[in-house]
């Protein structure tokens, strides 16, 4: 006679493994025990042609929260099968899964308060900032970093689905981005760590210097990032210096709020949205590594930008200077129908929050500020955010307890193939209303922000334009710094990479480039 055990924790049958007796394989009769303890209850005598009932406790769980039909197809299920349904049914938090379904239905469709500009005060703009305070912020930041209180946070939770790939957007290589170096968007970061740390060390003296990078994947992306980092060998980082951690999913739902099911015996789930960040830190206990560690503030950005400056000592040391619990980067609108969200005030006196450009009504995004000549509403959100550490710990308190997600109508996958339904999402910038004093950071798109999320051929943000945004701005460094330039294709197309190892951002180059030609395209290193 052989035994099977099932555990049917949390929610299930008085959270009690229920335990399978067979006894032989041909006989059709088999009984259900259910152990408490040394106590063993009478059997339920069912016979192999009946289908044990699903938990009656779990199903009336589910019929609370109008979800009972994750048990329709039960009775077409092998008991294999049952064991893979009640398994995901029991790893969901049924409450708080409800109450977050519940307040973001209910909150579709209702006033909100109206949207004001951006003071002009509360962003330093390229245009006022000098070169004084460009060298202090700096310094500023050299110094933090050297005394060990900047962690940079990278959210790469996402696939590149829409670049016509599976794996984790960090890890496209030349196939896709089409670099000399043939470098990933991770080792280039990577790189840009390993450069700020050294010099960060030089300015202040100190024999080594170690940035911790905190690196924020999802069960779709958490295994193929930690191999790919492990077979470059962290790209020269300490292995140690680098920590992965998941963010969560959430089921996705009908438009009336049930779950849809992904096959008879799983529940369609999706990655809660990069806003997930601050609950998965909190819950990972990371947040009380981070204060171990000595860390006061973070650098957050997220990973399809082949631009962006990780760790940037002058944001850092402007963050430092203006004192504030929060901080974004902003690029200016390019013109008032671009696709990105921009930074608003949310009512009179209100809070800094983002709209997306979906939301933002196509008069106030035409409008101008007849002052600036600007658009009103010009301050672009590229995710590039700077935050204290306490704040991250206010905001993922606060956040926790607000159930409103945002909803976005995408194709899931189901039992009846693809359908129309709802994914739940909480986003990075919906830190910012909790924020009691934020600061906006002007940077030039071209200097900074070259996204990489559609796949060549599109029209916008594709492998093809972020690398060209690359090789210009690299090109425009080696020439300002006495360098010369043979090409055989037109220049618009082509230019030289700079590696992150030779400068961060086009410092230290004239020892490197002053009375050379370098043909392009290739890469600059040492």
């Amino acid at each position: 006679m052989s035994n099977a055990v099932i555990w049917m924790g949390g929610e299930g049958i008085e959270g009690i493994p229920v335990v399978c007796r067979h006894a032989t394989p041909q006989v059709g009769l088999f009984s259900f025990y259910a152990a408490s303890g040394n106590k063993m209850r009478e059997p339920m005598g069912i016979h192999s042609n009946a289908v044990a009932a699903p938990p009656q406790l779990l199903l009336e769980r589910l019929k609370d929260y109008g979800q009972e039909d994750a048990f329709a197809l039960w009775d077409e299920l092998s008991p294999e099968e049952h064991h893979l349904l009640l398994n995901d049914i029991q790893s969901l938090d049924l409450s708080r899964i409800d109450r977050i379904i519940r307040c973001s239905l209910r909150s579709q469709g209702l006033p909100v308060a109206a949207i004001e500009p951006v003071p002009e005060s509360w962003v330093s703009s390229v245009d006022e900032r000098t070169m004084e305070h460009r060298e202090r912020w700096w310094k500023m930041g050299l110094k933090a970093i050297a005394e060990g209180k900047l962690a940079v946070l990278l959210l790469s939770g996402g696939q590149g689905t829409r670049l016509g790939s599976s794996d984790p957007k960090g890890c496209f290589s030349d196939l896709y981005i089409g670099l000399p170096s043939g470098k990933s968007l991770f080792q280039l970061q990577a790189e840009r760590i390993l450069c700020v740390q050294r010099l960060a060390a030089q300015a202040m003296n100190e024999g080594s210097v170690t940035i911790h990078w905190y690196i924020m994947t999802s069960p779709f992306t958490d295994d193929a990032t930690g191999k790919f980092f492990e077979s470059h060998k962290y790209f020269g980082l300490e292995a140690d210096q680098v920590t992965f951690f998941q963010q969560g999913t959430i089921p996705c739902i009908s438009k009336d709020g049930r779950y849809v099911m992904e096959t008879p015996f799983k529940v369609a789930k999706s990655p809660d949205g990069n806003g997930g960040v601050y609950t998965a830190l909190k819950s990972s206990r990371l947040l009380e590594d981070m204060a171990t560690r000595g860390i006061k503030y973070v650098d957050c950005y997220g990973v399809d930008n082949a631009l962006v400056r990780v760790a940037d000592p002058t944001f850092l040391g402007y963050f430092i200077d203006k004192g504030v619990a929060a901080a974004a980067k902003v690029v200016r609108k390019a013109y008032p129908q671009e696709k990105v969200g921009v930074f608003v005030r949310r009512g009179k006196g209100g809070p800094l929050t983002v709209v997306e450009y979906t939301e933002l009504d196509q008069s106030l995004a035409s409008a101008v500020n007849q002052q600036t000549g600007r658009l009103r509403f010009c301050w672009s959100n590229v995710c590039l955010h700077m935050f204290t550490l306490d704040f991250l710990n206010q905001v993922a308190n606060g956040l926790e307890k607000d159930s409103i997600y945002h909803l976005a109508e995408k194709k899931i996958p189901s039992i009846h193939g693809y359908t129309m339904g709802l994914k739940l999402e909480q986003f990075i910038f919906d830190a910012f209303p909790y924020a009691p004093s934020t600061a906006l950071f002007e940077v030039l798109r071209e200097e900074e922000f070259a996204p990489v999320k559609n796949a060549n051929g599109s029209n916008y943000e594709t492998p093809d334009s972020a690398r060209l945004l690359v090789l210009r701005l690299h090109t425009r460094w080696v020439v300002a710094a006495g360098g010369f330039l043979t090409h055989s294709v037109p220049l618009y197309s082509t230019g030289v990479e700079v590696s992150p190892h030779c400068s961060y951002a086009g410092e230290n180059l004239e020892s490197i480039c002053r009375g050379r030609t370098f043909h392009a395209p290739c890469e600059i290193t040492f």
